[in-house]
């Protein structure tokens, strides 16, 4: 197995069984995330059950049957599995809070201090639109109505959350950013996945309301780039299908009728005598997270200025307004206890076939135990992502694990192989 790579990032890339609700385990894919389409994982070993409860027998080939009448098989090449194709396996930690991420504001002495974190696996799906409505917060304040464009403004923290924090308010007009950030590269943010669902999130009723508005608006910012009518950014996101293997446990349909089309139910056919019953949405986002990690970085270093430095006091940065969007940061910084690591898992392919993986697949397992005691949520996804400077044929991510308080000294390594085992499970291989 290639050594795994372990990334603690500061920033952000549904069981009801649990404390979580179904978008929370879906939350485990943004690495990005339910009643799952695959048998259970064995919670001793981690190894995937050979059974496959919807494509057993004569109930799929009748599936498959009445799909084919309606034109709805769509065949589909499996990607390479074998031990030659797999390239680097790396840990994320996102930043889950407990209840809801942190979209506050408050004012302490003579500072505006705006929060911007806790969006576990939506960190990408959500960053568009939460940013508009945290500034939107901090510019309604008594004090942050106040401040001039002029005046200086640091954003804290250089993930996806902080980059589309500090784009936001650039647009906004303000001339004098400063993003301050323990580091810029290699983060959670890079190698997140990059499905466009809002999920990985513990949020009551009311504040979901709050962000399928944020997720929606969002949709509209990336794929404005996939139909390259955005002003400012050319590459990085793309409509392609995505893939589920039912609409409630997709997270999309608030979307759908606001700003996607209704799902379709669909036969996927791997040629191999393995079919899977699953719905479509063809309007599906692919966010291409390293590409535009680089394509912010480029377009606001230009702008402002950039600090490396670890901040430990957001009322100490000698600025009138202080965006906080420290992801896991803030456990410390803003001593909240309800931020939580939830670890994942993902592995990088190689020597693939491009066209082969020009959508995105997520599928749920039952929960389990890792071999650290750890309780799991496992999942399966595979998405067509491509690192800058790799080869062209080195596309796609395959994951996913969601594993709370997991930590750099709990790497539960296994659920690489687990992984790995249940996709070939799901293809028939």
């Amino acid at each position: 197995m290639t050594q795994p790579k372990d990334s603690l990032a500061v920033t952000d890339e549904s069981l009801p069984e649990s404390a979580f609700t179904r978008r929370a385990f879906l939350g485990a894919v943004a690495v990005t995330a339910g009643g799952a389409a695959l048998a259970a994982c064995s919670t001793s070993t981690g190894t995937p059950s050979a059974s496959v409860a919807s494509t057993d027998g004569a109930s799929a080939s009748a599936s498959v049957s009445q799909s084919a009448l309606a034109g709805d098989v769509r065949h589909m090449t499996p990607p390479k599995l074998d031990t030659a194709h797999l390239g680097e396996h790396v840990l994320c930690y996102r930043p889950l809070r407990k209840g809801k991420p942190n979209l506050s504001v408050e004012t302490i002495g003579d500072t505006v201090i705006a929060h911007n974190y806790g969006h576990g696996g939506s960190g990408w799906t959500l960053a568009p639109g939460s940013a508009k409505y945290v500034i939107d917060l901090a510019e309604a304040s008594p004090k942050g109505s106040t401040i001039a464009k002029d005046a200086p403004v640091v954003v804290v923290g250089g993930g996806v959350i902080g980059l589309f924090t500090a784009y936001e308010l650039v647009q906004r007009g303000y001339s004098n950013i400063t993003v301050k950030a323990a580091s810029f590269d290699d983060l959670t943010s890079h190698n997140a996945g990059g499905l466009l669902a809002p999920v990985s999130m513990d949020n009551d009723a009311a504040f979901q309301l709050i962000v399928d508005k944020i997720g929606i608006d969002a949709y509209k910012f990336y794929a404005e780039i996939a139909h390259g009518t955005q002003k400012d950014f050319t590459k990085g996101a793309r409509i392609v299908p995505a893939y589920f293997e039912d609409r409630e446990h997709s997270g999309l349909e608030p979307y759908v009728g606001q700003v996607m089309q209704p799902a379709k139910d669909v036969v996927l056919d791997f040629g191999n005598g393995t079919t899977r019953n699953m719905v479509s949405y063809d309007d599906g986002i692919f966010m291409d997270t390293a590409v535009l990690m680089a394509e912010l970085t480029e377009y606001l270093t230009a702008k402002m200025k950039f600090v490396k430095e670890k901040i430990t006091d957001l009322t100490a940065l000698d600025s009138p307004m202080v965006f906080d969007c420290t992801g896991l940061g803030a456990s410390q910084l803003n001593h909240d206890a309800d931020v939580v690591p939830v670890q994942g898992h993902l592995i990088l392919l190689r020597d693939q076939v491009p066209a082969d993986l020009q959508s995105m697949i997520l599928v749920y397992f039952k929960e389990g135990t890792t071999s650290a005691g750890q309780h799991v949520k496992r999942s399966f996804y595979i998405f067509p992502k491509h690192l800058p400077r790799t080869g062209p044929n080195d596309v796609g991510v395959v994951g996913g694990t969601f594993i709370e308080g997991g930590t750099p000294e709990t790497p539960n390594y296994e659920e690489f192989d687990t992984m790995i085992a249940a996709a070939k499970n799901f293809y028939g291989m």
